[in-house]
């Protein structure tokens, strides 16, 4: 009666209770999930976790060196800019611009991703073919490219580098969304709910979508570390945020000149991204495995 008992609690529970017992196990997952987290939480509440004013100037206080270093302050650990500004403070509140705006453009371009998509996915005949073609081109098209050529049209800046790198995913989602679905309408018991009078709506939120946010979780999870890279690279070009916004890759690109002077100013906020990339692709395989035994199982 036990056995019968655990048999039973192990197939009625839930898909997210069972895709966590599975992520939890692993823990280089656990790790990524951590730094995203801290990340995360940092990007919302920067505010409040600067030591100073990012954009103060003081002038007795010139590439200060790390507190590590015989001449650098406790007070300004990382030291600071060649206009005397705190690099602590600046690259947190750089996250709220690097890895925040990232999670900002992955939630727009999934979003409409998802409507295009299931318009892609549920309509047939030659509206399906033209736009599916139309799709097929722009995925030949890097993203950061695609993104560098909308910023060239609409003009540099933040915001503007936000919608480019939204417009530039847009296309992976879409492909994505689009593939899912139409291997979803070729099950059976799609088509038997067809059968039974329900309309392409009902398929669709009813059927299609629970099956597939999976797929979709892993797809906003991967695109991420892309939208990290690609704001931080318009940054780095002088496409993206402009001077004097903590963005991390406009603050390598500042500092740059001072490398041999300053290198922590260079290094430290290229080791951030590169923790932030790291953080959300251990996350992003360690859902993918879970994911696969689960369903194993």
């Amino acid at each position: 009666m036990s056995k019968f008992r655990l048999y039973l609690e192990e197939n009625n529970r839930s898909p997210v209770k069972q895709l966590w017992r599975e992520f939890k196990r692993q823990h280089s997952a656990m790790t990524g999930l951590v730094l995203f987290v801290s990340f995360f939480v940092i990007s919302l509440l920067a505010p409040f976790f600067t030591p100073h004013d990012p954009y103060l100037q003081v002038d007795d206080l010139l590439l200060l060196p790390p507190s590590w270093n015989a001449a650098g302050l406790v007070q300004y650990p990382f030291g600071t800019d060649d206009l005397g500004r705190d690099l602590l403070s600046r690259m947190i509140k750089g996250t709220s611009y690097t890895f925040g705006f990232a999670l900002i453009t992955v939630a727009g371009a999934l979003l409409m991703g998802l409507v295009l998509g299931a318009l892609a996915g549920m309509s047939k005949g030659v509206k399906s073919s033209v736009f599916n073609h139309i799709l097929d081109l722009a995925l030949t098209i890097p993203s950061l490219l695609l993104a560098i050529i909308i910023v060239a049209i609409i003009g540099p800046g933040l915001l503007n580098t936000t919608w480019a790198i939204m417009l530039a995913l847009l296309p992976q989602f879409v492909h994505g969304i689009r593939n899912a679905i139409d291997e979803e309408l070729k099950q059976d018991y799609v088509i038997a709910y067809r059968l039974d009078g329900a309309n392409n709506w009902h398929v669709l939120t009813r059927l299609i979508l629970p099956n597939i946010w999976e797929k979709l979780t892993i797809m906003a999870t991967m695109a991420i570390s892309t939208a990290i890279l690609d704001i931080a690279a318009l940054g780095f070009l002088g496409f993206g945020a402009q001077a004097p916004l903590s963005e991390w890759g406009a603050m390598i690109s500042d500092s740059l000149d001072l490398i041999y002077l300053a290198p922590s100013s260079v290094a430290i906020p290229g080791l951030l991204i590169l923790t932030a990339v790291l953080s959300v692709n251990l996350v992003g395989d360690g859902l993918k495995t879970a994911i696969l035994k689960r369903r194993q199982n």
